[in-house]
């Protein structure tokens, strides 16, 4: 699915269906395709999916940082006069949907985090590697999945390209600080936003203790797993994912 990306200000996104928007939050490196299978269910549900582009490259290397990403994200559900949206965050995303939620409640109405960071410290630095040969970062990006083969030639390409472009490392790295350095242990009991957690078994790079830790530590929780699934589940299986959360949102009249 070859979605049009909308370039408007500084902002850039893609948008389908009409109706609740889901606003969703891609990872470090996690393009917006990761979530097709999203964006071709909801819509059909009468929801809005948008999936804006976060300024991972774009911003200074001071302004790179988990804060500044969840303000841009304020920013933009203003700038499309959204009252309330529903965010959905994977990895790096997750955290950066953690922080705009707890930041600014009064615009989410729930949260959806998917192997989120924010609990756990190794999270950001093992999944991307500062350098290393292809074949090296090609079983980098196979142990994000529990099946390898998930990690299609084009994954690999593009997780290289990343990790070897200097400006780009640079601030891979400056975000995989900030992640560590913005823990939410402390944060998420006061957080009361309903918020479902959907989490692979078999994710090695946010294991399934961080998921049972957020549900413990969220006081408006849900946790539901997905089997033989690694770190990106709305990836891996897309269907399953879906009819949980599809199961979730109508529970909770979402």
């Amino acid at each position: 699915m070859k979605q049009e990306i909308i370039s408007e200000g500084k902002f850039s996104y893609v948008e389908i269906g009409e109706g609740t928007p889901i606003v969703i939050l891609h990872g470090l490196m996690g393009g917006l395709s990761n979530f097709d299978g999203v964006a071709d269910y909801f819509p059909k549900k009468g929801y809005k999916v948008v999936i804006p582009q976060l300024p991972l490259y774009s911003l200074s290397l001071l302004k790179t940082n988990v804060g500044n990403f969840a303000k841009y994200i304020k920013e933009f559900i203003d700038y499309k006069n959204y009252e309330e949206v529903i965010l959905l965050g994977n990895s790096l995303g997750g955290h950066i949907a953690l922080l705009t939620t707890k930041k600014y409640p009064e615009k989410i109405k729930s949260l959806i985090i998917t192997g989120s960071s924010g609990l756990y410290e190794s999270a950001m630095g093992e999944s991307y590697p500062k350098r290393g040969d292809y074949e090296f970062i090609k079983k980098k990006a196979e142990n994000v999945f529990y099946d390898p083969k998930v990690a299609t030639k084009e994954i690999v390409d593009e997780v290289y390209a990343t990790v070897n472009d200097r400006n780009k490392l640079i601030r891979t790295l400056a975000i995989a600080k900030s992640a560590i350095r913005h823990n939410m242990a402390k944060d998420l009991p006061k957080m009361h936003t309903p918020t479902c957690i959907i989490w692979g078994r078999q994710d090695h790079v946010t294991p399934p203790e961080v998921a049972v830790d957020f549900d413990k530590l969220l006081p408006n929780s849900d946790l539901y797993w997905i089997d033989k699934c690694g770190h990106a589940a709305m990836m891996e299986h897309p269907d399953e994912f879906n009819k949980l959360l599809d199961h979730w949102l109508t529970e909770r009249n979402l």
